[in-house]
């Protein structure tokens, strides 16, 4: 079986169909970097679809050999955007759209959904610095977060918890050869022309930047103020609030609105002096680059990431924000010192050059695209126990040899992350807190990261509601596990297993076979470190473990909980006479820090020497230790699960379980086992458990110890 049809190592980079949503095309820095993309995407052979409510730039993107569909995917109203759902899911079906590029909010939460339910890859790009909203969140939701610059990835980082390594930074690039550079002394103009060049909308800093030219208009009368912006977009208080401030500055006569529609190169080549006012923090500030490009010297606020694009004194002028007289001293600073209008402008353009040419931008972000066509980011489920995700070591080398390329992860418990550390056959380890932070609201909260996360596939090998309702939560397309009852309607792709006994892996391979996984290997593999190996050796030598002494562990405790599980104290201290006294070998106590009270009563009752490990290793130590072991004695516990991934001969006591479904893959055990009439009961308590794991004799256990001792 292919998920979605096609794997990384398969995929066709050559013909890829990129459908972006954007709630208009008027003309404005989103919508030159849409038509920018469809124009490169289909100069380079791939399909490029646009969706947007419309506007003057459809001419532009029909002239490219770019599709344009009119939604209406920029308002909120709820009814509106699901109708836009279900005619944009048409669309995606209909011109076979790969990727949907979201790059506004509204849109991108449709596009998202759309996306989703159709297993298609979503992608976004962060153009500004959003408040805290909801429907903001979902710039962060993309299999890529593209972002212009360090400030806005470190802005989507800390405000939407988008995680690093989603975010892509691809700066805004200009067209070198249509803002082809004019050096300023050819340009000087008269008047000496000062210009805006940016949306209508408060945080831009119009009445901020109108303030400062009536300051430079009193030393230098000859001035045109320059705005260019589309006017018939912005709100009719905000034009009022523009005009009544020229007025009361008396200088209307002076101030020229050019309409969005004029070439930008062209109003920019006529500038002496271009401003960044903004108030609020701006992402990039695409004027800018375009204005340094053009050998136009800017001032700017220092604000957000336009502290990216200069470097003050060489490249451009910083200004303080909201502050009118700093403006318009460094405007006048380039009024009044050509020189540094010259070295300013030389500099920009340079920088321009090497960091924002707009092939740059591009091949970035075709690069972008190819990179998450076809990946597949796979979530495995195996939150606990330590014995059970042991067990799912051979389905976690099968799933990674099966998607070589994926993003996989792995979700466990908190507790248990260690165990896992270097494991080579997943990415990342999300642990979860599931006794106290992952809890109730903690556990939405849980759900809302791994959403974030922005999985193709999950794999539940835990099999309980807890795990099938975190993959439903999650916004999962393709959620793969067992048909158990437990919530499991909540999988869109799950199979009955037969309810005869089987091992774990056996069991885990019928949900690994919908992938289209066969021919699992059975062992088991566990990964504890050189550090932890190192401990375990200086532990020995301490303890005065004598060199070519045969060295068997005890597991005390095989649950706390199942009291039917436990050989019991008195049968562990015959066992270890036995094996002092008869056989020349040291006994090493493997448990818990619950388990002290036995480790206690073991110690007070023994005439042996044991090695007391109790309490005082961790996950990766235990192991180096059962490692180092010349055999293990245990219950149905994790021991038992690490000494068959270490290849320590073992001897498995079972009481109340079936071996037949619980026992790991070894060569080198013995099971001891009372096969009663009643078994297996699956009972954690038992009024007459001499019947059943206190019934097997301590010679017994010698025996099994010697036979497997001897084979390995």
């Amino acid at each position: 079986m292919m998920i979605n049809g096609c794997t990384r190592g398969c995929t066709d980079y050559s013909n890829m169909n990129i459908l972006q949503l954007v709630p208009k095309l008027n003309v404005g820095g989103v919508e030159k970097g849409t038509i920018e993309v469809a124009r490169y995407l289909t100069l380079n052979g791939h399909k490029a679809v646009v969706v947007s409510a419309g506007g003057r730039m459809e001419k532009d993107l029909s002239a490219i050999g770019g599709r344009h569909y009119t939604l209406p995917v920029g308002s909120k109203n709820p009814l509106v955007m699901i109708r836009c759902y279900f005619k944009l899911r048409h669309i995606i079906r209909k011109d076979s759209i790969d990727i949907v590029h979201g790059r506004s909010r509204v849109p991108a939460l449709i596009g998202y959904f759309a996306a989703r339910s159709l297993q298609k890859t979503f992608v976004t790009t962060a153009h500004g610095q959003y408040r805290k909203h909801l429907i903001s969140k979902v710039m962060g939701w993309g299999k890529v977060v593209i972002t212009a610059n360090e400030t806005m990835a470190r802005y989507m980082k800390d405000n939407f918890n988008v995680p690093r390594q989603k975010i892509t930074i691809i700066p805004r690039g200009v067209d070198l050869k249509k803002f082809s550079f004019v050096p300023p002394s050819a340009a000087r103009s008269k008047p000496f022309r000062v210009g805006m060049i940016c949306r209508f909308t408060p945080l831009k800093g119009h009445v901020d930047f109108l303030k400062a030219m009536a300051h430079v208009l009193r030393k230098i009368p000859d001035v045109e103020i320059v705005m260019m912006g589309d006017r018939t977009s912005a709100k009719e208080e905000y034009l009022r609030r523009i005009s009544l401030t020229m007025r009361r500055l008396m200088i209307e006569r002076s101030v020229k609105f050019v309409d969005s529609t004029k070439d930008v190169a062209d109003v920019i080549g006529g500038l002496d002096v271009l401003v960044s006012a903004n108030s609020e923090q701006e992402a990039f500030g695409r004027s800018i680059i375009e204005a340094q490009a053009r050998g136009v010297p800017v001032v700017a606020t220092r604000i957000g990431g336009v502290v990216e694009n200069i470097n003050d004194g060489l490249t451009g002028l910083f200004c303080a924000p909201k502050d009118p007289t700093d403006m318009a001293a460094k405007i006048m600073r380039y009024a009044e010192e050509p020189d540094l209008v010259m070295k300013v402008a030389e500099n920009a353009r340079k920088y321009v050059e090497e960091n924002y040419s707009l092939e740059k931008t591009m091949t970035m972000t075709l690069e972008a695209y190819k990179r998450v066509f076809g990946l597949k980011n796979i979530l495995i489920f195996k939150i606990s126990s330590l014995g059970d995700i042991i067990l799912s070591t051979p389905s976690l080398r099968a799933v990674r040899n099966r998607f070589k390329n994926a993003n996989i992860k792995i979700l466990v418990d908190v507790r248990f992350r260690e165990l896992l550390d270097n494991c080579p056959y997943i990415d990342e380890i999300i642990a979860g807190d599931f006794k106290n932070r992952d809890n109730g609201i903690g556990f939405l909260k849980l759900a809302g990261k791994l959403r974030a996360e922005d999985f193709d596939v999950s794999i539940d090998l835990q099999n309980n509601r807890k795990s099938h309702l975190l993959s439903f939560l999650s916004a999962i397309p393709e959620r793969f596990g067992y048909d158990n009852g437990k919530l499991s309607f909540l999988l869109n792709r799950k199979i009955s297993v037969p309810r005869r006994p089987m091992t774990p892996v056996k069991h885990q391979s019928f949900v690994l076979g919908l992938l289209g996984i066969t021919g699992i290997k059975q062992n088991l593999e566990l990964w504890p470190g050189d550090a932890n190996e190192a401990w375990a050796e200086r532990f020995l030598k301490e303890r005065w473990m004598i060199e070519g002494q045969k060295l068997v562990a005890l597991s005390l405790s095989a649950s706390r909980r199942w009291e039917t599980k436990n050989w019991g104290v008195p049968a562990m201290v015959e066992l270890a006479r036995i094996l002092a006294r008869d056989k020349g070998m040291r006994v090493v106590l493997l448990g818990a820090e619950e388990d002290r009270p036995c480790a206690a009563e073991f110690l007070k009752k023994t005439e042996a020497k044991p090695i007391d490990a109790v309490g005082k290793t961790n996950v990766p130590q235990l192991i180096s230790l059962i490692e180092r072991c010349n055999a293990l004695v245990t219950g149905d516990s994790a021991p038992m699960h690490v000494a068959a991934a270490t290849g320590t001969p073992f001897v498995a006591l079972f009481g109340p379980t079936d071996p037949d479904r619980h026992i790991p893959p070894s060569e080198d055990m013995r099971v001891l086992y009372k096969n009663l009439k009643c078994s297996p009961c699956y009972k954690p308590t038992c009024k007459d458990r001499s019947k059943c794991i206190t019934s097997i004799k301590p010679e017994k256990v010698v025996d099994a110890l010697m036979e497997v001792m001897k084979q390995s």
